[in-house]
């Protein structure tokens, strides 16, 4: 049985047999598999305050509702995109 110690040893599969067909003879370390886990810190997230205009808020919510999200998730969401696009531009 071979070791796997590194995630950058694991090929692209193909498909879900040559994925099978490589764990037969393949395991990974326990190791990296403890360093995998993530741990919880105590406080993962920081309560802000943001004032909006109710109509603005308003539509948000309806947006929400019909997409079957909570509004505070789904303006997570939002921003997290808009910050990636961000983070992309020169």
């Amino acid at each position: 049985m071979k070791i796997i110690t590194s995630w950058n040893q694991l090929p692209n599969f193909e498909d879900s047999a040559s994925e099978n067909a490589f764990w037969q003879d393949h395991e990974l370390d326990p190791k990296l598999m403890s360093n995998s886990i993530h741990e919880a810190h105590v406080r993962e997230s920081t309560t802000i305050t943001l004032r909006f205009d109710p109509r603005m808020l308003s539509r948000i919510k309806r947006i929400a509702r019909s997409r079957y999200l909570n509004y505070q998730s789904m303006m997570k969401q939002w921003l997290a995109e808009r910050l990636e696009d961000e983070m992309k531009k020169p």
